[in-house]
């Protein structure tokens, strides 16, 4: 696993598919998530279309740096936003969206990327949109997908999805592997699947169990607040991917994202959910084929 020193805090753990001579698209991966999740025949998938495709994990998740020395107790962060005490909040968590950011546009610096299109799914958008505002020069276009704008009357779960998110999980690879099916509750309602979850779930507790970096991934994500007025603002082409069964970040996060960006252009995808099916493969690779093109 090629491993990239992205700064003097930062090593990225990365993948990579494809001509290096085609059109770079890096994909952002989501809260809590490896790279596993942008699946290995996606990638080769969009590969085939022409695209160099790099896939990475954020920091605190997978193999990239872990900020060990700053623990955060889930429950304190939540208690604090909670009853409105940011400044205990945001000396709990060491870093932002932002810092997230420049560790994926740091990556295509090391491979030698000046410019790239640019896909994140969930919290994964979120950090592709702040990439898109805040490094526009090195952001060719922008894919978010599954994600929302910061506000918290959008793209808000349903009360069922959020206790999944946040409920325990176990630390037991058999019991971790088990309760993955209850994200079947995020999942598209046709295409889910339980067998499909179990199979990614064995896979990222073989090759990197780390629970203690979400809640510093969570709280980067609650305390970089509204990207309303960067989004107004974003001039880079920009496409809007959302799932109508998504009940994790609900439809109206897209919807929302696609109304402040200009000129972006939105596509609602039945049968979606917060996740990627198999059978919804060949219309997403399409959709970022033509937005990349």
């Amino acid at each position: 696993m090629p491993i990239a020193a992205v700064s003097p805090e930062v090593s990225i753990a990365y993948e990579s598919f494809g001509d290096p001579g085609d059109p770079p698209v890096l994909l952002v991966m989501g809260f809590g998530a490896q790279l596993l999740g942008w699946h290995e025949d996606f990638c080769r998938a969009l590969a085939d279309r022409g695209r160099y495709v790099i896939r990475y994990d954020n920091r605190d998740c997978g193999l990239s740096t872990k900020f060990d020395a700053h623990p955060v107790d889930m429950g304190e962060f939540v208690a604090a936003v909670s009853s409105g005490d940011f400044p205990a909040a945001l000396a709990m968590v060491p870093y932002r969206l932002v810092d997230m950011a420049e560790d994926g546009l740091g990556l295509l610096t090391e491979l030698g990327i000046e410019r790239a299109h640019v896909v994140g799914a969930s919290m994964g958008g979120m950090i592709a949109q702040t990439m898109a505002h805040s490094r526009p020069e090195r952001v060719l276009t922008l894919t978010s997908m599954m994600s929302s704008t910061g506000e918290s009357e959008y793209g808000r779960p349903s009360p069922q999805a959020q206790a999944v998110l946040f409920g325990p999980k176990p630390a037991d690879r058999e019991g971790y592997v088990a309760a993955a099916e209850k994200e079947l509750v995020w999942a598209s309602k046709r295409y889910g699947s339980g067998a499909v979850l179990r199979e990614l779930a064995a896979a990222s507790y073989d090759r990197a169990y780390y629970p203690a970096g979400i809640g510093r991934q969570l709280g980067a994500m609650i305390l970089s607040g509204s990207r309303a007025d960067d989004l107004r603002e974003l001039r880079v082409p920009t496409l809007v991917i959302h799932g109508l069964d998504d009940t994790l970040i609900d439809p109206s996060g897209g919807k929302r994202t696609a109304e402040l960006v200009p000129g972006a252009g939105l596509l609602l995808v039945p049968d979606m959910g917060h996740d990627r099916p198999r059978e919804r493969w060949p219309q997403l690779i399409d959709a970022v084929v033509a937005h990349t093109g």
